[in-house]
């Protein structure tokens, strides 16, 4: 596993703190939006594109790059967010999401968005295209690795399990699984409408090198994405919805909120107070 030096962890922090920023102003921008899933996954999109993926945005169709699969797609803000802070595109494009003639549609969409590796949204084929391209990657000898971003609820769909197995047979050590573990699907608790049972142990069963870390942690995150293994791993993120902002964590249901512009204008304050927050402590470390 790699280690994190004390620099590149406050690096890392402070993306996270910014990509939730963009987030929510792009949520904002329409007053309503798939804000619990975007929030959740925050930290692992800091490690990706502030520390593990090679990428380049002047040239977002690079061959050689590493790839992300957002299969949740529903959570396009966060990723949107996250590639105007890398330079992919002017970051206040992030206030056309969901308009006519936008590049930012409602779920990831590769043919609209530069930097979207594939179109998601329809739960659970992120998956097997994912498999897809990592082993056409191997065919085609590229050292590139290939990220996926599932949902936990999205894991009740059978085709997260035969891509697993498939990725599992196919000895696909060029791929990393990221389960978003946040306990909520759109209905309610994943417990409650679909219990998924133990993740870790059910990826090792299906052939999968897996660990459960803190999802909202940075490096707990990029220690366990870093791991060396001959076969696919599987990091269950276990995180909290809606994780930054306190009324959005204690919202039962805060897979999709609609709030008025002066709520919406209150998170964001709250979330810049506590990246300048990090800003001072870095400062004085």
């Amino acid at each position: 596993m790699g280690k994190l030096d004390k620099q590149l962890k406050f690096e890392l922090e402070k993306l996270a703190c910014e990509i939730r920023i963009a987030t929510v102003e792009t949520l904002a921008a329409r007053g309503f939006g798939h804000i619990g899933g975007s929030l959740s996954i925050a930290d692992a999109l800091a490690v990706l594109y502030g520390g593990l993926m090679r990428v380049d945005p002047k040239r977002p169709q690079w061959e050689e790059r590493d790839k992300l699969v957002c299969s949740k797609g529903h959570a396009g803000p966060a990723v949107y967010a996250a590639l105007a802070l890398k330079g992919y595109f002017p970051r206040e494009e992030l206030k056309t999401l969901n308009r006519p003639g936008t590049k930012l549609p409602s779920h990831c969409d590769r043919n609209k968005t530069p930097g979207v590796d594939m179109t998601t949204g329809s739960l659970g084929q992120g998956s097997s295209l994912a498999c897809g391209m990592a082993l056409g990657d191997r065919l085609l000898g590229r050292d590139a690795k290939t990220y996926l971003i599932l949902g936990d609820g999205e894991c009740d769909e059978g085709q997260v399990w035969e891509a697993a197995m498939f990725a599992s047979a196919k000895k696909l050590d060029n791929m990393v699984w990221l389960i978003d573990w946040n306990k909520k699907q759109l209905d309610g608790p994943v417990k409650e409408i679909l219990d998924t049972l133990d993740f870790e142990a059910k990826f090792r069963a299906f052939g999968f090198d897996a660990v459960t870390v803190d999802g909202n942690d940075v490096e707990a995150l990029y220690e366990a994405m870093t791991k060396k293994s001959d076969r696919p791993l599987a990091v269950v993120m276990d995180t909290v919805k809606g994780k930054g902002i306190r009324e959005v964590e204690e919202t039962l249901s805060n897979h999709s909120m609609t709030e008025d512009k002066e709520v919406f204008d209150r998170w964001i304050a709250g979330l810049k107070a506590d990246r300048d927050k990090l800003v001072e402590r870095g400062a004085e470390a």
